[in-house]
């Protein structure tokens, strides 16, 4: 296979940063409204999901001795509707990967998955909600707000979608994703506003994480701000997400796809592709041709938003476990996006045929970029076109020279070598292949 050379790409970014995440947790529940409600004794349900935030452990942790310090009696409840393969043990075994488990954090962890309908919107749609949350005398959120991958509207990804579809279940998850991304961007509201009214949520540890993945701002939203806050804390999250630095490309290799990566397992926020029915595509940026090379192990075979990408491997396809990536992709009700794609015995093969397919056959012109997955874009290897490009940028600095593609004799890329820094990278070099 003929490729030119690949040199890595810094991107260049002043981004806000929380230095010490302990105690900043700890400052915002001391300083909140709640913290002058609470009385000694209340059982206290907090909610978490199944996201990969970085710091959630620590952030859990700091919240448990906040209410410790009340006098309360504080649990975790999974709040993370259909996902880990919609029954309890998978639900305690994803929060058990996030440090967040009866061991670590001396507390109870309640994941089971029975909801109860609390009451009816003003479509006058069931409202479902966990049960263990229901019984607590107040329940919180540790929420990160951040774009969501399916739909765009008021309220996105957040603590309300964590009260709506988090703390749903499977039930709640469904009664909203039966109705696309209508359920989502227009049904969503009316049901966090009966979850207002008719239970004991007081707050939520709002979360924002910056392009370099690194906590960029901690708040504690009240029941009482909700709606008119979190809306605004979704514009700033939307400023601060990674992306990638060219709008256009002829090929983009992602190396791993995953659940802890994005939702949509390729993040559509950073690739410029929705792939959700009947929405209109505006692509931004605009890519023609995207392969992805493997599933991450954390995904547990999950391998939804494969379809995102046009070309991939045997070995992705391999690694998907049907249950749970039915179950994911038929509660979620988007089906798209997890068609799988034409599938090649290696990565080589895999690269020649989206070289062939890209529509650029002027080698000199072609725009190529490698990057781990679509959450990790500070470092990009990129083809000689975009580092002349490069080069007029004072948001991007060249890391490392341009240097030839190495395949190993399996005719695969060395990811974690090429992205040392990556998930993929400190999980080990090539352990899979």
């Amino acid at each position: 296979m003929d490729l030119p050379p690949f040199g890595l790409l810094r991107q260049v970014q002043n981004q806000p940063e929380v230095a010490d995440i302990a105690s900043t947790v700890r400052q915002a529940w001391e300083n909140s409204a709640l913290a002058r409600r609470l009385k000694p004794g209340q059982s206290v349900a907090i909610g978490a999901g199944s996201r990969g935030i970085v710091g959630i452990d620590i952030m859990a942790r700091e919240t448990i001795a906040f209410f410790q310090s009340r006098g309360c009696k504080p649990f975790i409840v999974s709040a993370m509707g259909s996902h880990g393969g919609a029954n309890s043990k998978g639900q305690r075994e994803l929060l058990g990967e996030y440090g967040i488990s009866e061991e670590k954090l001396g507390v109870p962890v309640k994941t089971d998955m029975t909801s109860t309908v609390i009451g009816r919107t003003s479509l006058d749609e069931p409202v479902h909600w966990d049960a263990n949350a229901l019984a607590a005398d107040v329940v919180v959120t540790l929420s990160r707000i951040k774009p969501h991958t399916d739909f765009r509207g008021k309220f996105e990804s957040g603590i309300l979608k964590m009260l709506v579809i988090g703390l749903g279940k499977r039930e709640g998850a469904s009664q909203h994703h039966q109705w696309g991304y209508l359920g989502l961007r227009d049904r969503m509201p009316q049901a966090a506003r009966v979850i207002l009214e008719k239970t004991n949520f007081q707050a939520g540890l709002a979360i924002l994480e910056n392009a370099r993945e690194k906590t960029a701002r901690l708040e504690v939203v009240d029941k009482a701000d909700l709606m008119d806050r979190e809306p605004v804390l979704l514009e700033e999250a939307r400023g601060l997400m990674g992306r990638l630095p060219f709008r256009q490309l002829d090929l983009l290799v992602i190396g791993e796809i995953g659940k802890n990566y994005s939702g949509a397992g390729i993040d559509p926020n950073v690739v410029g592709r929705l792939l959700v029915e009947t929405m209109v595509e505006d692509p931004d940026p605009s890519i023609t041709r995207i392969c992805a090379l493997d599933l991450s192990p954390e995904s547990h075979g999950n391998g939804t938003g494969v379809g995102i990408a046009d070309l991939t491997t045997q070995r992705l396809l391999d690694s998907i476990d049907p249950v749970p990536f039915r179950m994911n992709n038929l509660t979620a009700c988007f089906l798209w996006r997890s068609k799988l794609p034409l599938a090649f015995r290696n990565d080589r093969e895999c690269l020649q045929a989206g070289l062939d397919t890209c529509w650029q056959p002027v080698f000199d012109n072609l725009r190529m970029a490698i990057i781990p997955n679509t959450l990790e874009l500070e470092t990009i290897w990129a083809s000689p076109t975009l580092l002349q490009e490069a080069k007029s940028r004072p948001d991007l600095a060249l890391e490392k020279p341009s240097l030839p593609l190495a395949f190993d004799a399996h005719g695969n890329l060395n990811i974690p070598a090429l992205f040392p820094h990556s998930v993929p990278g400190k999980r080990g070099a090539g352990a899979k292949h």
